[in-house]
């Protein structure tokens, strides 16, 4: 890639300049508190505005945070999260309560070198997300006059073609950060000439989401290890009863035809853990896939397919993970997900967990992070970057 590197832009002295950084904030939120219950995001983008910040440049950062629909939501503020940026940075973040209003403009104004503020949510107004590109440009106009460079450091969102994202970096001096700059590096790797075997776990609720990324693997990959619900699908196409599980009535035949396609390099669950509702105390048991009954539904993958996932990861000499193996937020049910995460970190091989509810699986059981050759940010623009697919933000820093 020819992108500029936030080194570059470090090379150039920044004491005095404003750098506006698109950031990854979207971290969740308890809905009882407001309280964030996994500051990774927030973590990742540390060693971008550290740089920054000892450079003595006048930082502006600006994130999303859930899905408002282009108008200020108070359950969506930025706020929770400009109070532990600053006490991750270890000083004050100022905190604009608009992102391009009067507050957004004073608060940029009133930056001194090495001091860093928060714009409020970028969708809290419509022109970040909007479709329409003049609307999506006069919002990027606004956003601009904030920065006399710009960095993106969001890795989670550079498959998005946003204002902050897509149209930011066209109007201003752009490089990649720390973070984007890791990512894009891990990622290469996997579709470059990964070490093999090559081992693919994928998990999560639907098939529909990872159809596109499994078509693209195919070829690629040595073994396809499936569970999560999409399992379900598969397990279906071949015949067998999944009782009241998720199912994608429309993928089943999509899914037979690929287990054709696949010459044996897709494995699925040989038995799974049943429930009789979906709740963390419903009565469970472990059965065979072949003998799950019809009034009951499965929500995680039992431990012989642990077993069997494990020793083909122990093979493995390059591994990405993305999607759990079951309802991992519920202790009944996550005993898959954590068994095969610790099959990975066991094996002799290069690890990528792909984002999403697999990162935050991984820090909700409590695991190693280091344990894991890298942890990504981005589950839909890891999966995205892997299925071959122009991603606009980076496309927008390579022009």
């Amino acid at each position: 890639m020819s992108i500029r590197t936030l080194d570059d832009l470090l090379a150039e002295g920044l004491s005095g300049r404003r750098v506006l950084v698109r950031a990854d904030l979207n971290v969740p939120l308890d809905k009882q508190t407001g309280d964030i219950t996994d500051d990774g995001r927030i973590r990742a983008v540390l060693p971008t505005l550290g740089a920054l910040v000892e450079a003595g440049a006048k930082v502006v950062v600006c994130s999303h945070l859930g899905r408002p629909k282009g108008a200020p939501d108070p359950q969506f503020s930025l706020s929770p999260v400009a109070g532990r940026l600053g006490e991750l940075l270890g000083a004050p973040v100022h905190f604009a309560t608009d992102t391009v209003g009067e507050s957004a403009r004073s608060t940029v104004a009133d930056l001194a070198d090495g001091q860093v503020a928060l714009l409020e949510n970028l969708r809290f107004n419509a022109g970040e997300t909007s479709k329409d590109e003049a609307e999506r440009g006069a919002f990027a106009d606004q956003l601009a006059a904030f920065g006399d460079a710009y960095v993106d450091d969001a890795f989670g969102a550079v498959h998005r073609k946003h204002a902050s994202v897509f149209d930011v970096p066209a109007r201003l001096p752009h490089v990649a950060g720390r973070l984007v700059l890791r990512e894009v590096e891990v990622l290469s790797k996997l579709t470059g000439a990964p070490e093999r075997p090559y081992v693919v776990v994928l998990g999560g609720s639907k098939v529909s989401d990872k159809l596109a990324v499994i078509e693209a693997l195919l070829p690629t990959v040595d073994r396809l290890l499936i569970g999560g619900g999409m399992c379900f699908t598969f397990l279906k196409a071949q015949g067998l009863e999944v009782g009241t599980s998720l199912l994608e009535k429309d993928m089943v035949d999509t899914c037979r035809n690929l287990l054709e396609r696949a010459d044996g390099k897709i494995l699925l669950p040989v038995d799974v853990v049943v429930a009789d509702a979906f709740a963390p105390d419903a009565a469970h048991d472990t059965v065979r896939v072949d003998g799950i009954p019809s009034h009951r539904l499965g929500l995680d993958v039992g431990p012989e397919t642990v077993a069997g996932f494990s020793a083909a990861l122990s093979q493995a000499k390059t591994i990405f993970w993305n999607g759990p193996m079951g309802v991992f937020e519920m202790p009944a049910f996550a005993a898959g997900t954590r068994g095969i995460a610790e099959a990975i970190t066991k094996a002799d091989a290069f690890s990528v967990v792909g984002g999403g509810d697999s990162a935050a699986a991984v820090r909700a059981l409590g695991l190693d992070e280091s344990s894991f050759g890298h942890i990504s940010t981005g589950g839909g623009a890891s999966l995205e970057y892997l299925e071959g697919k122009t991603l606009p933000g980076i496309a927008a820093l390579e022009n």
